[in-house]
């Protein structure tokens, strides 16, 4: 079985997992954050390099203030909880997103978790919090722009591999997979520019469901699948007379 470099997941479905156990929302977050530990084991033990995670984006905002609340504190909770032993297994943490106007403490915690775990080896694990696709697009444009401003590049010389040097994502390699829970089929605003020759797995689980089964099953899937990045498979044409 190929196993791919780089696995991308968009965690979702934690709050209809709660509504379908007449549960409040808080108790599908919680059930998620359980789900994500799972995870991260699965992917050491399976020796996937990079796992990329949608925690919390930049669209999230907008729910319910209680509800972010709630968000944000469990995403500290991780941390303080679950730092120690990630850093133990050999966990490198890295964060990518907008992080200027987060308040201090959570900074602080996502600054903690990177310093702590920079040398670090055994898995990439990568949080996506307050981060969307198209606003890292446009931070990244606006870094071009001034340097074409400076004058220390030229318009005709910026290339893909410039854009992607701009990205918070600059360094770490695109993913090879997306996988998706809850039965919906969309980006939903993640990795975009990364994404582009990713191969895309939705899963009709929410995700607290999410098992090391299923993590498993989608690799398998992916092992079969024929990757072209936009060309084409030469295959060898067997022909026989009768």
């Amino acid at each position: 079985m190929t196993t791919p470099a780089h696995v991308a997941i968009i965690m979702d479905g934690n709050g209809r997992w709660a509504k379908a156990r007449g549960l409040p929302r808080l108790a599908g977050h919680r059930a998620g954050v359980e789900a994500l530990r799972q995870s991260v084991k699965t992917a050491s033990k399976l020796g996937i390099a990079w796992l990329t995670v949608y925690a919390f984006s930049s669209e999230n905002w907008s729910r319910p203030q209680s509800e972010v609340s709630d968000l944000l504190g469990l995403l500290k909770l991780f941390i303080r909880r679950d730092l120690a032993e990630l850093h133990r297994s050999g966990v490198r943490v890295r964060v990518i997103g907008e992080r200027e106007d987060l308040q201090p403490d959570i900074r602080g915690l996502l600054d903690e978790a990177e310093s702590l775990t920079v040398g670090n080896r055994a898995l990439n694990l990568v949080i996506a919090f307050n981060y969307g696709g198209r606003d890292e697009i446009v931070r990244a444009m606006r870094k071009i722009g001034a340097d074409v401003e400076a004058g220390r590049i030229a318009p005709a010389s910026i290339t893909p591999e410039t854009i992607s040097d701009a990205l918070d994502t600059s360094g770490i390699p695109d993913p090879d997979l997306v996988i998706r829970t809850s039965g919906e089929m969309r980006l939903s605003n993640f990795l975009l520019w990364q994404a582009a020759y990713s191969e895309l797995i939705f899963l009709p689980c929410f995700w607290p469901d999410f098992t090391p089964e299923q993590f498993e099953d989608a690799l398998r899937q992916f092992s079969v699948r024929e990757r072209r990045f936009g060309g084409r498979i030469e295959r060898d044409v067997v022909s026989s007379s009768a």
